[in-house]
């Protein structure tokens, strides 16, 4: 490790780092105008105060803090790598929690940790194609979480008129100040706990779309290029 990395992963580094990003998702927000798409969704789960998994793509990550209603703190599944970490620390400035782990990499721990959650009345959320890809494709275990948990996963994204898209695999959005946003709220998705293999991909599939359905709509509501998805893996039996 270089001396500037060593430098970037100390503890004073960390916690300005993190004070810069909480205070950049802010100064986006109170510079832009931003509005959210069926906001009515996310009203409905916190009037009968039901716990949701909110789902969005590793790539449309930065503004999400924003988007829950103040005063309902929710547990965010983040990677466990210094990345993640930075970011975890950065959300808690939010008033939400972290969830560190994998839920794809020997994640048990992590996962448990969200069906504890969830029936502690909290709603958690996760990025369904990370922590590694591929971009803007839902991994099972999004799908095992509703069934087994009985929650909706409520799919979330957003779109932004001035951006930076990174060269990473999941072309991370950075919006920048004074320009328009938007988040968009997909229809919910429950998996019954008695649900077969077919249902269970049947479901996935359904995420997956709606996903993408959401964040192209959120794109060309702004004029943004669309990022498309990666190709999707193989599967078994496929």
């Amino acid at each position: 490790m270089t001396p500037f990395k060593r430098t970037l992963r100390s503890g004073p580094a960390q916690a300005l780092l993190r004070r810069l990003i909480a205070g950049y998702i802010r100064l986006v927000r109170a510079t832009g105008r931003w509005e959210t798409v069926n906001q009515a969704t996310l009203a409905w789960f916190r009037d009968v105060d039901e716990p949701a998994i909110g789902a969005f793509w590793h790539g449309r990550m930065l503004m999400m803090p924003l988007l829950w209603p103040r005063g309902r703190p929710i547990g965010m599944l983040i990677s466990d790598h210094a990345d993640g970490r930075l970011i975890a620390r950065a959300i808690g400035r939010f008033g939400h929690h972290a969830i560190v782990g994998s839920t794809t990499r020997g994640g048990t721990a992590a996962f448990r940790a969200l069906l504890r959650t969830l029936a502690g009345g909290v709603t958690v959320a996760v990025t369904p194609d990370g922590p590694r890809g591929p971009r803007m494709r839902v991994a099972g275990a999004v799908v095992d979480l509703a069934r087994l948990s009985g929650r909706a996963i409520v799919p979330v994204s957003y779109a932004c008129s001035r951006r930076l898209v990174m060269r990473s695999w999941d072309r991370f959005v950075v919006p920048l100040p004074f320009g328009r946003g938007v988040w968009i709220v997909g229809e919910p998705v429950r998996v019954p706990r008695d649900a077969d293999p077919a249902a269970v991909e049947a479901a996935r599939r359904t995420v997956e779309d709606r996903l993408n359905a959401i964040t192209a709509e959120a794109d060309r509501r702004l004029g943004a290029p669309t990022i498309e998805p990666a190709p999707p893996p193989a599967r078994a039996g496929a």
